[in-house]
């Protein structure tokens, strides 16, 4: 009798733990995909090289005034050297400036450098055209 107790309590014992597991992973997981960045990608200007988007979603207002924004270029012709690069950027909207404060190609490798200089578009239409219609979004 006491042996059938003891199996019992062992089998009950396996199970909650195994249900408990169970409910804690599928948690996790639920978090996981909660929290995932989803873009909405507007799309830019054209060249004859590619094309450049930004994220709507990611626009963030910095304390300097400037505007942070992930933007995607997709070059025309894509191989091992040339792929989609991705840029966070941020950009004056009064001065029509910028300055890329990350570059990759991934976005696992990352590393910020908010101590990027400032830069002219130097009539680089890309550029420009992102300004342009992050401006008019965030003003």
């Amino acid at each position: 009798m006491i042996q059938a107790k003891n199996t019992f309590s062992s089998k009950l014992v396996v199970n909650f733990l195994s249900l408990f597991l169970s409910i804690i992973c599928s948690f996790c997981i639920s978090i996981k995909q909660s929290f995932a960045f989803s873009h909405d990608w507007v799309g830019g200007p054209i060249s004859e090289y590619g094309e450049q988007l930004w994220d709507r979603k990611s626009i963030k207002r910095n304390k300097d005034g400037s505007v942070r924004v992930l933007s995607k270029f997709i070059p025309k012709t894509k191989s091992e050297i040339t792929q989609d690069i991705l840029y966070t950027m941020d950009i004056n909207c009064f001065e029509k400036s910028f300055r890329d404060v990350d570059v990759f190609t991934d976005e696992e490798n990352s590393r910020l450098n908010n101590l990027a200089d400032w830069q002219d578009p130097n009539g680089d239409q890309l550029i420009l055209g992102v300004i342009g219609q992050v401006c008019r979004v965030e003003n």
